[in-house]
């Protein structure tokens, strides 16, 4: 097994060989003054079963795009090299959002990544909470492994509710059998019940709108689960609702913690007792202070290397996440 963390994913790589008890292997990065870029590994992978890391999230330094087509050329790289299998470890996946077509003539972005990664050589592709697992694992032709931090979330929640009621809240329709499922996760570890509802959202030319709101948080401490935070508009809006329902505490939880501008105003507003997101992404485009004392960060790397080595050595991955049910 070779396992390679491209420099922009080298922190959440060295949390994973810790995890693993492996080292990360050598490789090379060069970029060129044209703006082109070049990377190889420093070992030899032929007739091993290969892993790459790579947080596709853009950054000051490096584009979406830029950390896309330098892992898929490593891809490729490693499969000119001989590797018998290469996955593509990918906590966050970039252009997940666009599954469908939702104006005349719109582009389907989901499905043209996972064209490319086939393109390159990838035999599976790793990923954490994707934003739209139906459409994830249709896009694909290789296979898709989907991991969930719903356990990691449930660990959260029963510490923070400290045995008081507890609600579990999508923000909008398209979550609502993830936050059923973290409910479940929750009812599993802590043996208590918990309250579900959901908000219901239509977004329009970047209008959001929709006023009905399902289930009882009064007195609660309440979770509003969604796959990310960009702006923190999307949780803000639940965040008052649930208030104005009489909600005892209001916590916005996401995996992955993308804090795009106008994020700050969700985190210090009086609404929202904390954020709590996973390490999915790198870097976080926040001040390291409002980092610090608005935001717990989840470790999701503990998940991802016993994933890969369930993949690596025939272990089950339906047994890791609980859905053996």
């Amino acid at each position: 097994m070779r396992i390679f963390a491209l420099n922009a994913s080298r922190v959440f790589g060295g949390k994973l060989a810790f995890a693993l008890g492996v080292p990360i292997d050598e490789h090379e990065e060069r970029d060129f003054e044209d703006g082109e870029h070049k990377a190889r590994p420093l070992v030899s992978v032929r007739g091993e079963d290969v892993y790459v890391l790579q947080q596709l999230n853009g950054s000051a330094r490096e584009s979406v795009n830029d950390k896309l087509c330098k892992l898929l050329f490593f891809i490729a790289c490693c499969r000119e090299g001989g590797a018998s299998r290469v996955t593509a470890v990918v906590p966050y996946l970039a252009y997940a959002r666009k599954d469908r077509q939702t104006k005349a003539r719109d582009p389907v972005t989901t499905r043209y990544v996972a064209q490319l990664f086939e393109a390159a050589g990838t035999d599976q592709v790793m990923t954490l909470d994707v934003h739209n697992i139906a459409a994830f694992q249709n896009a694909f032709r290789c296979r898709t492994i989907h991991l969930s931090a719903k356990e990691l979330f449930a660990d959260v929640i029963a510490r923070k509710a400290a045995g008081g009621p507890v609600a579990i809240l999508s923000p909008d329709g398209g979550g609502i059998k993830r936050a059923q499922l973290l409910k479940e996760a929750y009812e599993r570890l802590s043996g208590a019940p918990a309250g579900f509802g959901f908000m219901e959202k239509r977004r329009s030319r970047g209008v959001v709108s929709g006023e009905l709101f399902a289930g009882e948080v009064e007195d609660a401490t309440v979770f509003i689960l969604d796959d990310m935070i960009s702006t923190g508009g999307t949780m803000l809006r639940a965040a008052e609702a649930c208030r104005q329902r009489g909600a005892k505490a209001v916590y916005a939880m996401a995996t992955h913690g993308l804090f795009s501008k106008g994020a700050e105003a969700m985190l210090a507003h009086p609404a929202v007792d904390g954020t709590i997101v996973t390490d999915s992404i790198a870097p976080f485009r926040l001040p390291e202070q409002r980092l610090r004392s608005c935001v717990e960060v989840v470790p999701s790397a503990p998940l991802v290397a016993e994933a890969i080595r369930r993949l690596a050595f025939g272990g089950s991955i339906t047994e890791l996440l609980g859905d053996d049910d």
